[in-house]
């Protein structure tokens, strides 16, 4: 892929995922939104992968939307622009491990949210903090993870969370050393791809119909 945004490898029915902008701290262009489509578009396809971890090029996970997108204050615009790519993430067919690297925040707390479930290096920090500068917080997204109190109190204050307070309030499902975290992220994701044939594929069919319909047009 020429200028590619993200970079992909796999191997023993896992694919690994990361955006690739650690300039920008992997900030979620309108390019590198619609590169994260066609990558998942692509692994959706793919009959050896059975499961994806995604990650962020150090040292961030993901800062969020890229901030110099929404300078002309059409941020209404842009978030509708972006429907294609939230509802693709949150119902691709395979098992989606976030194994978060670093800060999480705005989109990428969003980005995180989306995964089946999230694995947290102890230096990674979630929230959501575009509130501050008048962006809203997509409450919706984050009460379908934490539960109406939680998630209320992160999109209405626009703290953040350290690792270990998001695991308390259900964030995240593991907390590990920087070092550790992507071949804990892969681990138990050739756990899950070594399952018996259509059980990962069923279980996640299951998730996404009884998941809350949030990007449907």
């Amino acid at each position: 892929m020429t200028d590619a945004l993200t970079t992909l490898e796999a191997a023993d029915g896992v694919a690994v995922l990361t955006l690739d902008r650690p300039e920008k701290r992997n900030a979620l262009s309108l390019a590198l939104r619609k590169e994260i489509v066609e990558r998942l578009d692509a692994l959706e396809k793919n009959e050896v992968v059975r499961a994806v971890v995604l990650t962020g090029a150090a040292p961030a996970f993901c800062a969020g939307f890229d901030r110099s997108e929404l300078a002309g204050g059409e941020m209404a615009q842009v978030f509708a622009d972006a429907m294609e790519y939230h509802r693709r993430v949150f119902t691709f067919a395979k098992p989606l491990i976030a194994a978060v690297n670093g800060p999480a925040l705005g989109g990428g707390c969003d980005l995180a949210a989306m995964c089946d479930f999230r694995l947290a290096s102890s230096t990674a920090v979630f929230g959501q903090p575009q509130v501050k500068f008048g962006a809203a917080a997509f409450y919706d997204l984050m009460r379908s993870v934490l539960g109406s109190g939680p998630a209320r109190e992160m999109c209405l204050t626009g703290r953040t969370y350290d690792a270990v307070e998001a695991r308390e309030v259900g964030l995240v499902n593991r907390v590990v050393e920087p070092a550790e975290l992507l071949e804990a992220a892969r681990a138990l994701a050739r756990e899950i791809a070594a399952l018996p044939e259509g059980i990962p594929e069923d279980a996640k069919r299951g998730f996404i119909a009884l998941q809350p319909r949030l990007f449907e047009s």
